[in-house]
C-alpha cells in the first residue's frame, strides 16, 4: 500500500510538473503573441496617424486651392471688368461721359461694395464724379477730412497708393474711420501733369479682405482714368484752340477782304486820276511840241542855232513826256479792265525776230552777242501780238541798257505742258536781291551807275507785267550782281 501510495504520489508529482510546465510553456507562448499584437497595435496606430496628417495635409491643400481658384476667378473677372472699362472709356473724349460709362460697370463687376472717384475740377476743387455705396451727406465730410491730412495727400501725389493689407496700422485705422470700411484701397489718379483725383474702393465684411489682386487691379484702374481725362482734357483744348484759331481766322479774313476792298477802291480811285491827270496832260503836250515843230521848220521866221537847239530839247522832252503818259494811260487802262486785249493767233518765233530786228542797231553799237534758243515745238499762241511785242521790247532794251560792251543777251523759249515759257537774260551788271522784289514797283528804278546816267521812267517793267498777267500768265526775275540777270514770263497757248 504504501508502495502504491508513494506510486500515486509520483504520478501525481509528475503530471503536476507536467501541468506547471505547459501552464509555463502556455503564458511564455501567450506573452509572445501578446507582445506581437503589442506591436501591430503600434503599426497600426502609426499608419492611422501617419493616414491623419495625409487627411489633413488633402484638406489643407483643397482649402489652398479653392483660395487660390478664388482669387484666380477674381482676378479673371477684375481684367475682363478692366477690359471692359477700358473700351468703354478710350471711345469717348468727353468727360462727363466717361464718368457715366464707369458708372454702369464699377458697382456691378468690381465686387467692392463702396467705390468713390474724386476729381480735382479746373478750380482745384475736389468732386465726387462717381459714389457707390456712401450717403451723399457723408461726401463734404470726407472730402473735408481727406483733404486736410497734408501728409496723406502727399504721398497720393508722389504715386504712392493706400490699402488695408499694406498700411501702417495707424493709417490704416485713420482710412478705415473715415470711410467706414474695414478693408479698402486709395489708389491716386495720376497724369503727365500731376495728380488729378483718387480712386477708393472699400468693404465692411470681414470676410471681404484685400488682396494684392485687388490693389494692382485698382492701380490700373486709376491709371486709365487719369489717361482718359488727359485724353479728354487735351482734346477739349485743341478743340477750343481750334475755335479761337478759326475765330481769329475769320476775324482775319473779314479785317484782309476789308482791306482788300480799300486797296481796289483806291488803285481804282489812283488808275481814274492817273487817266485824268494823263489826258489833261496830252493836249497841252500836243500843243506845246506842235508849237516847237513850227518854230524849228523856219515858217513863223528864221530861228537862231541857240533857239533851235533849245526847241529840239523841248521835242525830245514833249516825246519822253508822252511816252511816259502812254505808259501811265496803259497801266491805269490794264488795272481798271478798260484796256480790251485784241487777241489773235501769233507764232513767236516770227515775233522775237521782229524784235530782234527793232533793236540790232543799239545791239550792235555796243558789240552785243545776240542768241535765241526758240523751241521748234512750240505751236502759234493766242495773244495780243503788239502788247507781248511790248514786253519784249522793254526786256531786251534792258538787257541792252546794263550789258556791258561785249556782252551777250540771250533769248530762250521753252514749251511746258499748256504753257510757253519765255526768258530773257544777259550777262550784264545783275540786281541786288533785295531790290529784287521792288522791281515790278511802279517808278521804282534801281540805283546804280547806269541809272543815275540815263533817265527812265521806272514804268516799263510794271507795265511789262500787267501785260502778261492780262494774259493769264507770269512773270519773274532771277538775279546776281555782276553776274546778269534772267527774266521769265508766262503765256497760255490756248485761248484764256
Amino acid at each position: 500500500m504504501e508502495n502504491i501510495s508513494t506510486y500515486i504520489s509520483l504520478v501525481v508529482g509528475l503530471l503536476a510538473f507536467s501541468v506547471i510546465g505547459i501552464l509555463i510553456f502556455v503564458v511564455i507562448n501567450k506573452n509572445e503573441q501578446l507582445n506581437l499584437l503589442k506591436l501591430a497595435l503600434n503599426k497600426l496606430k502609426n499608419s492611422f496617424n501617419e493616414l491623419d496628417q495625409q487627411a489633413k495635409l488633402i484638406v489643407k491643400t483643397d482649402l489652398e486651392l479653392n483660395k487660390a481658384q478664388e482669387e484666380l476667378d477674381k482676378r479673371i473677372n477684375g481684367l475682363e471688368t478692366l477690359q471692359k472699362v477700358s473700351r468703354l472709356i478710350s471711345t469717348t473724349l468727353d468727360e462727363n461721359e466717361i464718368f457715366n460709362r464707369l458708372n454702369r460697370v464699377l458697382l456691378a463687376e468690381l465686387g467692392f461694395e463702396k467705390n468713390l472717384i474724386l476729381i480735382y475740377d479746373e478750380n482745384k476743387e475736389l468732386l465726387d464724379r462717381i459714389n457707390l455705396g456712401f450717403p451723399p451727406n457723408d461726401i463734404p465730410f470726407i472730402l473735408s477730412k481727406l483733404l486736410d491730412d497734408g501728409d496723406l495727400i502727399k504721398a497720393l501725389s508722389d504715386g504712392t497708393s493706400f490699402s488695408s493689407l499694406e498700411s501702417s496700422q495707424q493709417r490704416k485705422e485713420e482710412i478705415s474711420r473715415l470711410f467706414e470700411v474695414e478693408h479698402f484701397i486709395l489708389s491716386p489718379v495720376l497724369t503727365q501733369n500731376g495728380i488729378i483725383g483718387y480712386v477708393f474702393v472699400g468693404n465692411r465684411s470681414n470676410a471681404s479682405v484685400i488682396t494684392a489682386g485687388d490693389e494692382e487691379l485698382v492701380s490700373i484702374l486709376a491709371n486709365q482714368i487719369g489717361q482718359s481725362l488727359e485724353n479728354a482734357l487735351l482734346f477739349e483744348q485743341a478743340f477750343r484752340s481750334s475755335q479761337i484759331l478759326e475765330s481769329k481766322v475769320q476775324d482775319r479774313t473779314k479785317q484782309l477782304a476789308s482791306a482788300l476792298e480799300e486797296v481796289k477802291s483806291i488803285s481804282k480811285t489812283k488808275s481814274e486820276f492817273i487817266s485824268a491827270v494823263s489826258h489833261e496832260l496830252r493836249t497841252p503836250l500836243t500843243s506845246i511840241k506842235g508849237y516847237a515843230s513850227i518854230l524849228m521848220t523856219g515858217k513863223l521866221g528864221n530861228i537862231p542855232d541857240a533857239v533851235k537847239d533849245r526847241l529840239a530839247k523841248i521835242n525830245t522832252h514833249s516825246d519822253n513826256l508822252v511816252k511816259l503818259i502812254n505808259d501811265l494811260l496803259d497801266i491805269a487802262r490794264i488795272e481798271s479792265g478798260r484796256t480790251e486785249m485784241h487777241k489773235e493767233t501769233c507764232n513767236m518765233t516770227n515775233l522775237i525776230e521782229n524784235v530782234h530786228d527793232l533793236l540790232t542797231p543799239q545791239m550792235k553799237d555796243k558789240n552785243i552777242q545776240w542768241i535765241a534758243l526758240l523751241d521748234p515745238k512750240t505751236p502759234e499762241i493766242f495773244i495780243d501780238k503788239g502788247q507781248v511785242e511790248r514786253v519784249f521790247i522793254n526786256l531786251v532794251s534792258n538787257a541792252i541798257k546794263f550789258t556791258p560792251a561785249g556782252g551777250t543777251i540771250m533769248v530762250k523759249s521753252q514749251l511746258n505742258d499748256k504753257i510757253v515759257e519765255i526768258e530773257v537774260a544777259d550777262t550784264g551788271i545783275g540786281i541786288n536781291e533785295e531790290n529784287i522784289s521792288k522791281l515790278f514797283g511802279e517808278f521804282y528804278r534801281v540805283e546804280n551807275e547806269i541809272n543815275q546816267n540815263v533817265k527812265g521812267t521806272g514804268l516799263g517793267l510794271a507795265l511789262a507785267k500787267k501785260i502778261v498777267e492780262a494774259h493769264s500768265g507770269k512773270i519773274w526775275v532771277a538775279s546776281e550782281l555782276n553776274k546778269g540777270t534772267s527774266f521769265h514770263f508766262t503765256l497760255p497757248i490756248k485761248k484764256t
